[in-house]
C-alpha cells in the first residue's frame, strides 16, 4: 500500500486494487505529479497477475475537480504521457476498472470516469464538464460522452458547462449504480465481486473488445491533431481562462 502522504493511494484487497486520488484539500484535482502517479497506479493493475479488476475513488469526500488549474498557471500544460491525461484517459488499463465516486466527479474527473467501464455514484453525487467557462475543452469527454447519452443532452452538458446530480447520468445509462452518501466505494467493490467470480481471461478480453471497438477512435493523438483543438489550447484565451481562476476573477476573453 503507498503512504498516505502521495498523491496516489493503492491498497490490494484480495483481487481488486483500490485506487485513491489523495489531494482532498484541492478536490483531488490532478497536477502533473498525480497524473504520472495515476499513470503507475494503471500500470500496477495491468502488471500484477493477481490483481484482476480496479476501483478508481478519490479522498475526502470528493472524487476529483479536474486539472489543477492553479498548478498549471504557473506550471504550463501537464506533459504528455503514455496513458494520455491524466495518466488515464488514452489508454486505460485492459482489466476491468469501476469508478466510485462521492462529491465532485467535474471537468477532467468527469473525463476519468468517462475512462472506467462502469461507474457507482453516491445519489447526491455531482458530475459536469465546466471546461467552457475557462476556456478549456473536454476533450475525451466531448468523444465519449455523447456516445454513452442522447446527443442534445450531452452537448447541453459541454455548452452550459452545468453540473447535474448522479440521478440525472444513472437514468441515461452513464452510472450504473446508485450509493446512499459515503458508500460509493462499498457498492463498487460489491460489482467488483461480481466480476471476480467469472474467468479472468474472458474478463480482460470481453472488456477490450468493447473498448477497440467503442473507444479507440478516442486516442490522444488523433485528438490532438484537429484544427479545432489548437486552436483553443495555447491561445491567448487559455492564458487567461487560468489565470483568472488562480487570481478568483472572472476572465477577460479576446477571442483569440
Amino acid at each position: 500500500m503507498s503512504k498516505s502522504a502521495e498523491r496516489v493511494v493503492t491498497e490490494q484487497r484480495g483481487n481488486v486494487l483500490v485506487i485513491t486520488i489523495n489531494r482532498p484539500e484541492v478536490r483531488n484535482a490532478i497536477d502533473a505529479k498525480t497524473a504520472e502517479a495515476m499513470q503507475e497506479a494503471m500500470d500496477l493493475l495491468e502488471d500484477e497477475e493477481e490483481l484482476l479488476v480496479g476501483v478508481l475513488t478519490g479522498a475526502g469526500g470528493n472524487f476529483c475537480s479536474g486539472m489543477d488549474l492553479k498548478a498549471a498557471a504557473t506550471e504550463g500544460t501537464q506533459p504528455q504521457l503514455r496513458r494520455g491525461s491524466f495518466g488515464i484517459m488514452a489508454r486505460p488499463p485492459h482489466k476491468p476498472l469501476i469508478a466510485a465516486v462521492e462529491g465532485y466527479a467535474v471537468a477532467g474527473g468527469f473525463e476519468t470516469c468517462l475512462a472506467c467501464d462502469m461507474i457507482v455514484a453516491a445519489r447526491n453525487a455531482k458530475f459536469g464538464l465546466p471546461e467552457v467557462r475557462h476556456n478549456l475543452l473536454a476533450t475525451y469527454g466531448l468523444v465519449r460522452l455523447p456516445a454513452r447519452m442522447p446527443y442534445h443532452l450531452a452537448m447541453e452538458l459541454a455548452l452550459t458547462g452545468e453540473f447535474k446530480e448522479a440521478s440525472y447520468f444513472e437514468r441515461f445509462g452513464v452510472v450504473n449504480r446508485l450509493a446512499e452518501p459515503g458508500k460509493a466505494l462499498e457498492e463498487a467493490l460489491k460489482l467488483a465481486q461480481l466480476l471476480l467470480v467469472n474467468a479472468p481471461l474472458a474478463l480482460v478480453a470481453s472488456k477490450e473488445m468493447i473498448f477497440q471497438t467503442f473507444d479507440a477512435q478516442s486516442t490522444e493523438d488523433r485528438l490532438v491533431e484537429l484544427p479545432i483543438i489548437k486552436k483553443v489550447f495555447g491561445s491567448e484565451d487559455e492564458r487567461e481562462g487560468l489565470l483568472a481562476f488562480a487570481e478568483k476573477r472572472k476572465p477577460v476573453w479576446k477571442g483569440r
